[in-house]
């Protein structure tokens, strides 16, 4: 059976998101919290540590945190944690059931799952993350604290994934975030972690391609380039293909813009020529920035 990718429908889209959105990362409850260390907080602390899932976790897991997943729990982000769905250099990603306000957000019934981003205060590759916030006009002034980094990057992440929803692009409903920790919609998990393009037999690459194509276009559109989009950054969601890792996804202002995008162009045309269909970097190039003024 020959699978037709679904698009996003434009007919309740919103405008894109302002360019110029302001992104704050001074201290957040959850670092105030860290530092309180009242009794609640320390025992959830503990029940976290001692969990088998966070055993190992000890670089990720500071006590700044712990804050913040205490806050988002308190907050009702999330009522129960899973394991670990995926861990990289930068962030792991664990699997969880989100309170009530998770519910609200997604607008679906209590407990849904969702999963929890936390990115390492740590990161071995925070200088990279400067490549991507350097000319970014939304975080002029971030210094070269690690800290203020990653909770710009994890922000960033944020903002990127609500701008791409407005613009009509699939990609998981962002929930909460809060210091390094970044809460969104659960998707495609199956045997453990979603499906990625690269993963699937692709029985309707045409299909796909025009999706994925479109999607960039709106991107693109909304004044956004993903900055790393392959065929390992598009997951398959039931009918849906879903645009995913948009931490990294800079304005078309910034300096690099033009290069991230003719770079995604060219892995979007690989892949799908490496699937029998006839593309080139230059034509979808031409299609994601049709209408851009010159």
């Amino acid at each position: 059976m020959t699978t037709e990718f679904d698009l996003v429908d434009t007919d309740d889209v919103d405008s894109p998101g302002d360019e110029w959105e302001e992104i704050d990362v001074a201290d957040t409850e959850a670092d105030r919290i860290a530092r309180s260390r009242d009794r609640e907080f320390s025992q959830f602390r503990e029940r976290i540590k001692d969990a088998d899932q966070f055993k190992v976790e000890a670089s990720v897991f500071d006590d700044a945190t712990f804050g913040a997943l205490y806050k988002l729990v308190q907050d009702g982000h999330i009522d129960a944690f899973g394991g670990p769905i995926s861990t990289g250099k930068e962030a792991n990603v664990y699997s969880a059931l989100g309170g009530r306000a998770a519910a609200d957000t997604l607008d679906t019934a209590e407990s849904p799952e969702v999963a929890v981003k936390v990115y390492r205060i740590n990161a071995s590759d925070f200088r990279d993350m400067r490549g991507y916030l350097d000319g970014d006009p939304r975080f002029d002034g971030i210094g070269s604290k690690k800290s203020d980094i990653v909770k710009a990057w994890v922000r960033k992440e944020f903002a990127n994934l609500e701008r791409a929803r407005k613009a009509g692009v699939r990609v998981p409903e962002p929930i909460a975030v809060e210091r390094n920790v970044l809460v969104m919609e659960l998707l495609g998990i199956d045997e453990g972690r979603a499906k990625r393009l690269a993963e699937v037999h692709v029985e309707n690459p045409e299909t796909a391609f025009e999706v994925v194509r479109e999607y960039m276009r709106r991107l693109h559109s909304a004044g956004l380039v993903h900055g790393d989009l392959s065929e390992y950054n598009i997951i398959l969601h039931g009918e849906e293909l879903v645009v995913i890792d948009l931490g990294q996804a800079v304005t078309v202002h910034h300096p690099n813009s033009r290069d991230f995008l003719e770079r995604d162009c060219h892995n979007v045309a690989a892949f799908f020529r490496r699937q029998g269909l006839e593309v080139g970097d230059d034509e979808l190039l031409a299609f994601v920035t049709a209408g851009e003024d010159d």
